[in-house]
This record gives structure tokens, sequence and C-alpha cells, in this order.
């Protein structure tokens, strides 16, 4: 006969304290995680923030206009152009410039495409969180051919610097619009690619279906924005509700879900690949002629007052607000970065999962650690 081991009844766990990060992997950079749980389920998340920490804002008062645009990058470097385009525009709203239609379209071309690099990213990193490699290779194999036209458009590869006030460090590169064509044919059979290689996967699915859910109610309540905001039902898009530079003159659809969950987070990016890629399309034969830059002071020194402007990165909304005392340098300067706002939400989706469900949430929070600490 089988022996069998009779359990204790009177056999309790308690909970108890791990720290994940800020070497983990699945932090995505030097994030702390301290988790509250109890044998495998989670109790409480607490974000340490700190470890990456540049005094960003504080170092753009000390910076000339010109010079903050280069520190915006080294953010959310994964939406470096977006970043430089915001403070652009702010600076030129202040100054109430007129920028010409060439640099809008070829800001807007250059922002959707950085779009897509950073979505490629997180689509390759995200299958590699849990346990599918191949995705790595395939999202950074489509994510070199837009380095090699950002590289050849401006000179870098990650932390890029084309956006100046008044418009554009150069013009664009004989090449581009070439390149741009390429990569948009090259793409289109990718994305369905990508679908059937995770979205399709039984195992991803039991990931991340009815894992991590935010409603609508609570996404609008932490200030979610961004993807993670729209696979709550949460129609957020900056670029539909408050259009910059050339988002006014082309149609495409805001990718909402209301499932909530993160497999819904994953849905929404994947589809937002082929919004960028149209918004690309509509504009890549339509680049006005003109010039690529309106000309400023050596100094720019903006009138007294407080000016704000919002954009859409990858990752959500990021509001720029300047107070200007009339100098050279801005008496304060503040960043709402979306990847601030976003992790705010990850105790509340996290509470009563498992530790590697808290691995598959964080991976559709697409979180940029500099982004958020700054």
């Amino acid at each position: 006969m089988k022996e069998f081991i009779e359990i204790d009844k009177d056999f309790k766990t308690e909970p108890y304290q791990i720290n994940m990060g800020p070497q983990h992997p699945a932090t995505h950079g030097v994030l702390n995680l301290l988790l509250t749980i109890d044998g495998e389920i989670i109790k409480k998340v607490e974000p340490d923030l700190g470890y990456i920490h540049r005094s960003i804002e504080k170092m753009c008062e000390r910076d000339s206009y010109q010079q903050i645009v280069h520190l915006t990058d080294r953010m959310d470097y994964l939406s470096a152009n977006i970043n430089n385009e915001a403070v652009c525009l702010t600076v030129e709203k202040a100054l109430q410039l007129e920028i010409p239609d060439r640099v809008k379209v070829i800001r807007t071309i250059i922002g959707e495409l950085t779009r897509i690099s950073s979505h490629c990213l997180w689509w390759g990193v995200m299958g590699m969180d849990v346990g599918a490699l191949t995705t790595y290779f395939y999202g950074f194999r489509d994510r070199e051919m837009l380095n090699d036209i950002f590289e050849e458009t401006c000179g870098a590869r990650l932390t890029m610097n084309y956006n100046v006030p008044g418009g554009l460090m150069y013009d664009i590169h004989p090449n581009f619009v070439g390149r741009v064509k390429k990569f948009i044919d090259h793409f289109k059979a990718k994305i369905p690619e990508y679908d059937r290689l995770l979205s399709e996967n039984v195992i991803f699915q039991k990931r991340t279906k009815g894992v991590g859910i935010l409603s609508k109610e609570d996404a609008i309540s932490f200030g979610v924005s961004g993807p993670v905001g729209r696979a709550s039902g949460y129609s957020c898009d900056v670029r539909k509700y408050h259009p910059y530079s050339a988002f006014d003159r082309v149609d495409f659809n805001e990718v909402l879900r209301t499932e909530g969950d993160t497999f819904a987070r994953y849905q929404v990016r994947i589809q937002e690949l082929w919004e960028s890629l149209y918004v690309v399309e509509q504009l890549i034969d339509n680049i006005p002629e003109g010039e690529y830059r309106v000309k400023t002071n050596a100094v720019i020194k903006l009138p007294k007052g407080e000016f704000y402007q919002k954009v859409e990165t990858a990752r959500g909304e990021l509001g720029v607000y300047i107070i200007s005392t009339g100098t050279k340098n801005p008496y304060r300067l503040k960043f709402r970065s979306p990847g601030f706002s976003n992790l705010s939400a990850l105790n509340h989706m996290a509470v009563g999962s498992k530790i590697g469900d808290l691995v598959a949430i964080m991976a559709t929070l697409d979180l940029v650690i500099p982004d958020i600490d700054r």
C-alpha cells in the first residue's frame, strides 16, 4: 500500500517581502520592486525609484532652450524624436513661431517611425519576458531598418537629436523617401507574422488573458495614458484630441479595447503598428517643398509666462510645462511623463496575481525607467 503524508490542517503561511530588481531583467532597467507575497501570491507591489535619477528637470533650469532638447531624448530614449518634438512645440508656442508645413509633415513621419521602432522593441522583449526568445530577434531585425534611416537622417540610432526650436536640424536625406517606402512594403508583411507568432500562441494567451485587469474607471483614476489606457476603453490619444504637427491632416483610428487585461494591452500595440504605418504611408509622397527651419535668435528667450504642450509618445501622454521669467533659461520646467503614471497602477493590477503574472503585466506597461526616474 502507498503511504500518504497527512497534511497538517493547521499549517499556515504568512506574508514576507522580497526584492525584484534593480538588476532583474524583467524590470526593464534599474527599477526595484519591493514585493509582499504570501507563497506565490502577490499581496503588495511597492516601486522603489531613484537608481538612475539624473535630475534632468533641474538641469533644464541651467541650460538654454536649445540645449534642453538634447536632454529629453535621454528620458524615454525609445521615443527620443517625439520627446524632442514636445519641447520644440512648447518653445514655438511660447514664441508664436509659424512652422513651415514641410517641418510639420517630416516631424509627423519621423514621430510615427519612432513609434513603430519602439513597438518593435517592445514586442520582442514582451515575448522574451514570457519565454519566447524568437520574438527578440524578429523585432530587432525590423527595428534595425528604421535605425539605419534615423542614422542617415540625423547621425544617431538611439538618443536622436533631429528636432530643434523652429524646425529640424537638417533637411531629410535624399534617400529618405525611398528607404521609408521600402520599409513600409517590408513591414506590411511582418505584422501578420508578429500576430501569428505570439497572439495565436496558446501558452501566450494563457499567460495574458484575464491577467492584470485595469478597468476604464481605474485607468482614468490612476492617470494612465497611451496603449495602457486605451486597452481599458479609455479614449485618450493626444493626436486625436489635441492634434499637433500634421496629425490634423491624416486619417487614422484610435485603437481601443475594453477587456483591460494584459492581452488587450498587447493587442492595442499590435494594431497601432498598422495605424502608424498608415499615417506614414499617407504623408511620405506628400512632403511639401519649403524651408526645413525658420530663423530664430542665437539665444532664445521666451516671454514671461507659463506654457504647456503635450504629445503622444509610444507610451502615452508626455506633457512639457515651462515657467519663463523672460531669460534664456526656464525658471521651472516640469515633464509629465507617461511611464510614471502608468507605473502607479501596477500594484492595483498585480495584487492577487503570481510573480510570473507580474512579469507579463509589467511587459505590457512598456516601462522605460529613465522616463520615470528623471
